[in-house]
């Protein structure tokens, strides 16, 4: 599905930084028949991604950046450029689409019998092991420099660090966990539910976007993705929003941009993770945390409430020689996309830091 531009650009992509500026060339890499970690096998599975920059002589200066929920291989764009963190004349970097997100292999656009509700299950490691494959497969490279990862994307840098210990230098994860944990699980259920409780959903066979259901669900992110005080102060001015009620209606219209089985099966992906699940871990995410062998960035939204800092703190304790970094800023989980200046210039200092 093509995402929405037109807009109010001023929210939508300084929110959620997927549509913003221009990238590299987008391209496919066909994955063959690929099996999943629940054992199903997607035919003939696509990943959708980008490149900035050019890989060095030795090969050592990739750096993946996948995407997170309602955003795609755009959505670091404000992390890239010769003024900030990831500088393509310094960096080959890679930004990739995660399964179901309407790029790469989605409900909307895979043939029957796996078309739409009967689209397989995804996990994040169905991502990280596609990103493996592209990486080694197309650019032969087997050693990266970083994964960096917002929201369900930092879930992935988790998982890279757990799946393939010794394959990076460094991992970023900027709002987003290592598990999803129970308040998150119930609130992501609330979207879904939101979404399917209108008719025209029709247990996901709709010919037509159930608008009512996808309207509703944007309303639900409304509320969630900055912080109360964002609200209390009026910080939605600072995006040219006159009210609360233009920021609902901008959400709305985001979120009615996306197809309905895709935004669902994302959910569930999100929902599911934990890095305790890999293989070797017995379901033990702090077994599998401490095994993590990369340098790691952990910077977390003082205000975030999608993935409260005290869940992520706590995780931090399990990582080896973990660098903690509070983002200080009133814009909830949103300041991890840059959506301010003052978050903006925040994150790519630190990242800049770090990778140095």
């Amino acid at each position: 599905m093509e995402k929405l531009t037109n807009i109010t650009l001023s929210f939508i992509l300084s929110v959620f930084s997927s549509l913003c500026l221009g990238g590299g060339d987008h391209k496919i890499f066909d994955l063959g028949d690929f099996t999943l970690d629940s054992g199903a096998v997607l035919p003939n599975a696509k990943l959708s991604y980008v490149t900035h920059g050019q890989l060095n002589a030795d090969r050592s200066n990739l750096i993946l950046l996948p995407s997170a929920y309602l955003g795609d291989h755009h959505g670091f764009d404000f992390l890239i450029g010769e003024e900030r963190a990831l500088n393509p004349n310094d960096y080959f970097i890679v930004a990739t689409d995660m399964f179901q997100n309407g790029l790469s292999s989605s409900p909307s656009n895979t043939a029957s019998p796996f078309n739409g509700p009967n689209f397989p299950a995804i996990a994040i490691r169905d991502n990280v092991a596609a990103g493996y494959r592209l990486v080694t497969e197309v650019f032969g490279v087997d050693h990266i420099k970083a994964v960096i990862g917002f929201s369900m994307g930092a879930q992935q840098a988790f998982q890279w660090a757990v799946s393939y210990p010794d394959f990076m230098d460094n991992i970023v994860a900027i709002c987003g966990s290592a598990v999803e944990y129970p308040h998150g699980r119930v609130r992501l259920e609330g979207f879904k539910a939101a979404i399917k409780a209108d008719a025209a959903y029709a247990a996901g066979n709709y010919s037509e976007p159930p608008t009512i259901g996808l309207e509703a669900g944007g309303t639900h992110w409304a509320s969630w993705g900055a912080s109360q005080e964002w609200f209390r102060l009026g910080l939605h001015r600072d995006m040219g929003l006159d009210s609360p009620e233009a920021v609902i209606e901008n959400y709305h219209r985001l979120v009615s941009s996306w197809d309905a089985n895709d935004l669902i099966a994302l959910a569930s992906t999100w929902q599911n993770n934990n890095v305790g699940d890999t293989k070797g871990f017995n379901g033990d995410p702090e077994q599998a945390l401490r095994s993590i062998k990369a340098r790691v960035l952990y910077m977390p939204s003082e205000t975030d409430m999608y993935f409260h800092i005290d869940a992520l703190r706590q995780e931090a304790e399990f990582i080896p020689g973990v660098q903690f970094t509070v983002i200080p800023t009133l814009w909830g989980h949103v300041a991890g996309t840059g959506s301010s200046p003052n978050d903006n210039i925040f994150i790519n200092q630190e990242i800049s830091k770090f990778l140095n």
